[in-house]
C-alpha cells in the first residue's frame, strides 16, 4: 500500500472512530427522582405531603409504556381501607417536540391500609404514543385517589422538574432513532448491537468502517484516474 493510501485509510478510521463515538454517546434517556409537594384536596380537609416520584419509559410497538413509582404514600385515610378498597390513578405531563396529559392508572391496594397510614400508592402506567418525533419531557400531574365511595385530589405545587426526558419517534417516521440525540441521521446496522456503526454521516461526510471502506475510497479513487 503507498504512502498516500495508507495516509488515507488512517484518515478515514480517525473520522469513523470520531464519528461513532459522537453518534453512540447520546444516553437512551436522562432520568431522576423527583421530589413532588402534593397539596391534596381529601375528605376530611386539605393534606400535604411530599413523595419521590420516577418515571420510566419502555418502547412498544408504536408507543412508549409509561410507569410512574411513588416512593413514599402522600395520603391517608381516619378509617382503614380493606384490601383492594384504594384505586388510583395520575396524569403524567408531556412537553417537548408536542405537548400531551397521558392518563396512568394502576392496581388497587394490594394489602389493607391501617387507618391513618400513609397510603402506599402501586406503580401507575398507560401507553403514550407520539404524534411528532424529537425530545420530550416527562412530569408528574395531578393524582387522584379513589376509596370507600370518596375522591381525593392531589395536585403539585411545586412546580416540580420532569422526571424524565427522553427522544422519541413518531409512528411511520424514521427520521428520529429513539434514544439519540437528534443531532444527525442514524442508518440501521448490519452487525451485532455492540460493533461499530456500519455506515453512519458526520457533518455530511460519509464514514465507511474497516477493509470494505478502504476498498471502497481505493475503487473510487482508481475511477476517477481512468
Amino acid at each position: 500500500m503507498s504512502d498516500r493510501k495508507r495516509s488515507t485509510a488512517l484518515a478515514l478510521a480517525s473520522a469513523l472512530a470520531a464519528g461513532s463515538a459522537v453518534l453512540l454517546a447520546a444516553p437512551a434517556a436522562q432520568a431522576a427522582v423527583i421530589d413532588v409537594a402534593y397539596d391534596c384536596k381529601t375528605p376530611i380537609g386539605d393534606k400535604s405531603a411530599v413523595s419521590p416520584i420516577d418515571i420510566k419509559a419502555v418502547k412498544e410497538g408504536d408507543g412508549y409504556k409509561l410507569t410512574m413509582s411513588f416512593q413514599k404514600g402522600v395520603s391517608s385515610s381516619p378509617v382503614e381501607l380493606g384490601k383492594g378498597a384504594m384505586s388510583p390513578s395520575a396524569v403524567i405531563l408531556v412537553e417537548g417536540a408536542e405537548k400531551a396529559s397521558v392518563p396512568v392508572s394502576g392496581p388497587s391496594n394490594p394489602e389493607a391500609v391501617p387507618a391513618n397510614t400513609p397510603i402506599k400508592i402501586t406503580d401507575l402506567s398507560g401507553t403514550f404514543k407520539p404524534k411528532k418525533s424529537g425530545k420530550v419531557t416527562f412530569t408528574a400531574g395531578v393524582l387522584t385517589i379513589k376509596a370507600l365511595g370518596t375522591t381525593t385530589t392531589c395536585t403539585p405545587g411545586n412546580s416540580p422538574k420532569p422526571s424524565l426526558e427522553l427522544d422519541v419517534t413518531a409512528a411511520g417516521d424514521g427520521g428520529t432513532q429513539s434514544g439519540g440525540s437528534g443531532g444527525g441521521e442514524t442508518l440501521p446496522q448490519t452487525g451485532p448491537t455492540d460493533s461499530a456503526l456500519a455506515l453512519g454521516t458526520l457533518g455530511g461526510t460519509v464514514l465507511l468502517s474497516g477493509a470494505v471502506g478502504v476498498l471502497w475510497l481505493t475503487r473510487r479513487g482508481r475511477q476517477a484516474r481512468s
